[in-house]
């Protein structure tokens, strides 16, 4: 266990709160103190995660909640439904909980968007815990309070703004991290760097190795600057009505590419990586980006472990299955597809582009 625990403060008024970073966290008394005081504490996990951590978070929560119940979900993005959302009412119900309960969501994404959601449901509103254990809820999903279950047309498309109470991210749950997991998650570090700090992404690129290889001090300054930046964005819109849509740099491809090929085919980071390339490749043709940076961030992008072309979707006509896929995007407006795109370096701005230069950009970017 390391000494130095960091905090990241999201500013949001009387729903403000503190994302914890540092290695044994689930073990330290004074993680779990100041946590809304309840009869009841509901841990949501899945069979992956579970058998890993769900003891210890329990031991952690007993002192403080008179029962500490658990639902574990089956694990994976092919299980992000309405079916499995029921599965923690379900269990919500069937033990009685109150208002009052908070529910701790243990696991990665998938299990803190929907317990997020469950939450922000289960009588109209409970308090929630976001306690991720991958590299990629960690950096990004667990941190915001975006919610969201998929639909078989398109990626959270059905979900709601709920702030968690707390974000407990603990850097050792990371040893238990499969390889292809730990690419994805540094798809989205990767992403703060050209939307807002060229410093980082230079940092990125001196320490990829590090951060491949697991060193506890390159992991800890990931997390830290991903964190920071995602806090300073969220803090000045919440609810995506404008800059926070730059944090969706290479989503717009990426959740064609998941949505296409049937959730779960493709981790979200994967699809993320190689829509970054998709993205940084179309800012380029929109005379934003010099192809330098296009080939620089693709080399990254390619030693993180993560694809950097994109699947065909559709033999007879790819680009069309694409751009129907991406007009089922959140961000679109009236049907016209909003991109992510970097102007310059370092910066991010959403905005539309002929569907013309966006096919020449998956016919350019998929095998």
């Amino acid at each position: 266990m390391t000494s130095t625990t960091s905090k990241v403060a999201i500013s949001l008024g009387d729903r403000s709160y503190d994302i914890h970073i540092g290695a044994g966290l689930l073990a330290q008394p004074e993680t779990w103190a100041g946590l809304p005081k309840a009869q009841a504490a509901m841990i949501v996990t899945n069979d992956t995660i579970a058998p890993l951590y769900e003891a210890q978070l329990r031991a952690a929560l007993a002192p403080h909640y008179k029962q500490v119940h658990t639902v574990v979900l089956p694990d994976g993005e092919a299980h992000k439904d309405w079916q499995t959302l029921n599965l923690i009412f379900h269990a919500l119900l069937s033990k009685g909980c109150d208002r009052k309960t908070v529910l701790f969501a243990l696991g990665g994404g998938v299990v803190g968007d929907m317990t997020g959601f469950a939450a922000a449901s289960y009588m109209r509103g409970v308090p929630f815990v976001q306690v991720p254990t991958t590299l990629l809820s960690q950096v990004d999903s667990s941190v915001g309070g975006k919610t969201a279950i998929n639909h078989p047309l398109g990626k959270n498309m059905i979900g709601a703004f709920y702030q968690p109470v707390r974000v407990v991210c603990d850097l050792d749950t990371l040893k238990t991290l499969p390889e292809r997991e730990l690419s994805a998650g540094l798809a989205e570090v990767i992403k703060y760097g050209p939307i807002a700090d060229m410093d980082f992404l230079g940092w990125i690129e001196a320490n990829i190795g590090a951060l491949m290889a697991r060193e506890p001090q390159a992991l800890a300054h990931a997390v830290q600057r991903s964190c920071e930046i995602k806090a300073w964005v969220v803090g000045q819109d919440e609810r995506e009505s404008g800059l926070r849509a730059i944090l969706n740099f290479g989503h717009t491809f990426g959740h064609a590419i998941e949505a296409g090929l049937g959730f779960g085919v493709w981790l979200h980071g994967e699809a993320v990586g190689c829509g970054m390339v998709m993205a940084a490749e179309l800012s380029q043709r929109l005379g934003k980006v010099d192809a330098a940076f296009v080939a620089r961030l693709k080399a990254l992008i390619e030693r993180a472990g993560l694809p950097v072309r994109g699947p065909v979707l559709n033999a007879a006509d790819n680009a069309l299955d694409y751009i129907e896929h991406m007009r089922l995007d959140k961000k679109a407006v009236g049907g016209d597809i909003q991109f992510v795109v970097i102007d310059p370096p370092g910066q991010a701005c959403t905005q539309g582009a002929p569907d013309a230069v966006v096919r020449e950009v998956i016919d350019a970017c998929c095998r």
